[in-house]
């Protein structure tokens, strides 16, 4: 009984040495922490500092009010017999499932680049005109890039790395409630991300309005042909409904701004302060927290390293 009180003290004693001497080495090695963790904070700070501000912008759109054009039952009968869809633009089909895969389409974006010159607008010359940094230090990305120098690019180079670039910059979420569609860009030039929404919004309702239109259009003239080669007056007529309800439809169709969608909130320049990132403070706090932990680290390595060494040279003695 004596004997395991005996080695339950020595234990004890034996854990209480250990964290004397893990103490110990660290007071030992606290400058060699100090100036590790300072230079790994110094290179955060620094790295905080040459990161530009990153601002958002967004436009909020809600679907278009159903405003389906009357029919009689015999041409509804028809239109359905032949799959059209007589009712307002957008019914019934996912707009934001359609605005995302035009997102995700590169000859719709290849277009656009080509049309709005977005290379050049996306090029780093034009955009760091309008960085914003901490503190206005801009002299700590002068320096770390002013020796970058760009390499000469074909035209079909500079078109694919801006649709990357415009893959990442823009996006469209949907909220589940109240179906509100919003069409969203992050970069660090402010002004440029508001001119992206006018400029992606504008072209995704044409592009859908277009494709909308032409089947219409294909529709009506079918129709036409079929009603000079109808006889009887019951299909003339309903023919003649038919046709009457597609023109509506296209009339009802280039109502409004936008095709499908109206705009509930539109998109402004961010103000300078309303930034979205970095989170320049959390960057330094997790570098300063990181580096003393990988210094204690290192330190203990290095004492282990040492008792190794000194316990092969006694063994070999």
């Amino acid at each position: 009984m004596r004997d395991e009180m005996h080695d339950r003290e020595y234990y004890i004693e034996e854990d209480e040495i250990d964290l004397r001497e893990l103490f110990s080495t660290i007071w030992q090695n606290k400058f060699t922490i100090a100036i590790f963790s300072l230079l790994i904070t110094s290179f955060a700070l620094l790295y905080a500092l040459k990161i530009p501000n990153i601002y958002s912008s967004s436009t909020v759109l809600i679907l278009k009010e159903n405003e389906q054009p009357s029919i009689g039952g015999g041409a509804a009968a028809m239109a359905a017999m032949a799959g059209i869809n007589l009712g307002s633009s957008g019914n019934g089909i996912d707009v934001a499932g359609l605005f995302q895969n035009l997102l995700g389409n590169y000859s719709f974006h290849k277009d656009i680049i080509e049309k709005y010159n977005i290379d050049q607008m996306l090029s780093l010359e034009n955009i760091e005109k309008n960085f914003v940094f901490a503190a206005n230090k801009k002299e700590v990305y002068d320096f770390f890039n002013s020796s970058s120098k760009t390499k000469e690019k074909t035209h079909q180079e500079l078109v694919f790395e801006t649709y990357i670039q415009l893959k990442d910059i823009l996006s469209i979420s949907t909220d589940k409630k109240s179906g509100a569609i919003t069409l969203s860009a992050t970069l660090p030039d402010r002004f440029i991300i508001k001119n992206l929404i006018d400029i992606y919004l504008r072209e995704m309702s044409n592009y859908v309005k277009k494709l909308d239109l032409k089947e219409i259009d294909e529709q009506v003239q079918y129709y036409e042909k079929e009603l000079q080669e109808a006889k009887n007056l019951d299909l003339k007529s309903n023919i003649n409904e038919l046709l009457s309800t597609l023109v509506k439809k296209k009339v009802l169709s280039q109502a409004g701004e936008f095709y499908m969608v109206k705009q509930l909130t539109k998109p402004q320049v961010a103000y300078i302060k309303d930034k979205t990132g970095p989170k320049r403070a959390l960057i330094i706090i997790v570098a300063f927290i990181t580096s003393i932990i990988i210094g204690i680290f290192f330190v203990f390595f290095k004492e282990f390293i040492k008792g190794s060494k000194e316990r092969e040279s006694e063994l070999s003695f």
